[in-house]
């Protein structure tokens, strides 16, 4: 769960742009809080660089947090989608 100024500003298209990159599979939502919902399958090295570019974020947004929580991996997720 990313928290801060990350509706509105492409953050979706940016962690969907860097998940493709890494090789990372999953989703992207935005939740009705105004926070994204980050699902992400990878390796832990590709996860790592993952979080630290989505704490970042696009030049537009203003991460104020992350909440990291380990998931069982769901099979129907084989690439990065924007949901």
């Amino acid at each position: 769960m990313i928290s801060g100024r990350v509706q509105g500003v492409g953050f979706r298209y940016f962690a969907e742009r860097a998940a493709h990159q890494l090789g990372i599979c999953g989703y992207v939502k935005n939740l009705w809080s105004g926070s994204v919902e980050v699902y992400a399958i990878g390796d832990e090295a590709s996860l790592e660089e993952f979080k630290r570019q989505l704490a970042e974020g696009p030049r537009s947004a203003r991460v104020k947090g992350i909440e990291e929580s380990d998931e069982a991996v769901r099979e129907e997720y084989g690439r990065f989608v924007i949901e």
